[in-house]
């Protein structure tokens, strides 16, 4: 059942894509866990590199509703690049990483909170003030070391990596996640024969 809904998830974030570039898309497959509450994070990749992650860390629509819009704004509205180009939809491989609810993490101190983390299990969402940051847990593939992790993950809050404050808080998430082995396949060129 789960591969089932990966596949849907996979076929409705490069549908919206496409259809916010002009093209046209096949329906896509239903599911019933589409019309449930649900929260997804949408990573676009190309030749292996990062082009574009936007997602929600708490379900406040629609599955169906955040992977469309989620696929969207990785696409056109991460203020890290461009936004995609048509001719960069071939070559353009998505992923979708649904989200199990965030719960609080417990800890004494920021050496305590290093040691509870799970790598490449917990995604990470930090919390001081007003800032405020997330890694999915596909980023332990990049950054194994628990430090360097939270390091790196203060920085995306826009911290310093050496902050700490009791007022620091952690919480933590799983995720299922779906990637296409290949970019989806595209019609041939006409009228070349």
């Amino acid at each position: 059942m789960m591969d089932e809904l990966g596949s849907t998830l996979l076929i409705r974030a490069r549908n919206a894509i496409a259809t916010e570039l002009g093209q046209i898309s096949a329906p896509a497959p239903d599911h019933p866990t589409l019309h449930q509450p649900g929260a997804c994070f949408v990573t676009l990749t190309r030749d292996g590199r990062l082009r574009g992650c936007i997602g929600s860390l708490e379900a406040h629509r629609p599955l169906g509703t955040d992977v469309e819009a989620n696929a969207q704004a990785a696409a056109f509205r991460d203020p890290r690049f461009p936004p995609l180009a048509l001719a960069e939809l071939p070559t353009t491989r998505v992923e979708v990483s649904l989200l199990s609810p965030a719960s609080p993490m417990d800890f004494e101190d920021e050496a305590d909170a290093l040691g509870r983390l799970r790598p490449g299990i917990d995604g990470v969402i930090l919390a001081f003030r007003n800032h405020r940051a997330t890694f999915l847990p596909q980023v332990w593939e990049d950054l194994p070391n628990p430090r360097l992790f939270l390091a790196h993950l203060k920085q995306k809050a826009g911290l310093p990596a050496d902050f700490w404050s009791p007022e620091i808080r952690l919480y933590h998430y799983e995720v299922q996640k779906w990637k296409e082995t290949e970019p989806s396949p595209q019609p041939p060129p006409q009228g070349r024969g």
